[in-house]
């Protein structure tokens, strides 16, 4: 991707203390976009490094904010750090969820309404308050993209996930619904579905042994890293993707076929 693509762009990105949120900070800066990097508050140590070492390597520069995404002050308080340090918001990656904090897998007649409700609430109307969030301001500077991050699972399934499954598929359904709202205003939203990628969160939940397979069973037959998303995601987030909406990007390797 050309770095003019991106340049000079402001990207408003969640979880951004996480392997892979990192890893697209990084990506975003080095394609000279400016990045507010967005994560709970206690990950500000993580985060603010990230951040320093993004702007470090530039050109673009990044900025952490701390973000509870279920609150909707902490999202104007993101918006009005974007505009107010770089003086737009261009583009919304809603990269956060809750998934190594599920803390295990467990199946679905042992899963509590407390459990159901958290998980519903983070992956799902976190990403429907950061869609709220940034409408008007990507409206008043002429639309803008976002992006979701769903996950293959929310096709085939998962033992022991069944609210993670869950709340992904409503990510889908909920870009479909946006991007048919968003479109007038010059705003796409896509998602971005992830196979299996082998970070650190991934680790804490699944053995060797599964990882493996996943990594057997497709059609590049290796393990999934955070920069495999990279592409596609920063694509979506692009001009170059300015007539791409309502979509639901699987990467993984080819494992599952859409």
């Amino acid at each position: 991707m050309a770095v003019a693509e991106l340049a000079g762009a402001t990207v408003i990105l969640t979880g951004a203390a996480g392997d892979i949120g990192a890893t697209y900070v990084h990506a975003l800066t080095a394609r000279g976009a400016n990045v507010v990097a967005a994560d709970m508050a206690a990950a500000a140590h993580v985060g603010t490094a990230v951040a320093e070492k993004a702007t470090a390597s530039g050109p673009g520069r990044a900025v952490f904010v701390g973000c509870d995404i279920t609150d909707d002050a902490d999202w104007a308080a993101v918006v009005e750090r974007a505009l107010s340090e770089f003086g737009s918001v261009d583009a919304l990656v809603n990269n956060a969820a809750i998934y190594k904090a599920l803390g295990g897998k467990r199946p679905l007649t042992e899963l509590t309404n407390d459990d159901w409700d958290l998980v519903l609430r983070v992956n799902v109307r976190g990403t429907w308050q950061g869609i709220k969030a940034v409408t008007e301001a990507m409206a008043a500077s002429g639309g803008g993209r976002i992006v979701n991050v769903s996950s293959v699972v929310a096709r085939t399934g998962a033992v022991g996930f069944a609210h993670y499954v869950a709340s992904k598929a409503a990510v889908d359904g909920l870009t479909r619904a946006a991007a048919r709202e968003l479109g007038s205003r010059g705003i796409t939203v896509n998602a971005v579905a992830p196979g299996l990628v082998t970070d650190e969160a991934t680790r804490a939940l699944n053995t060797d042994d599964y990882i493996a397979v996943a990594a057997k069973g497709r059609s590049i037959p290796r393990e999934m890293a955070p920069d495999d998303l990279v592409g596609a995601v920063l694509w979506l987030a692009s001009p170059a993707a300015g007539f791409v909406s309502g979509q639901t990007i699987i990467v993984d390797g080819g494992q599952v076929f859409a």
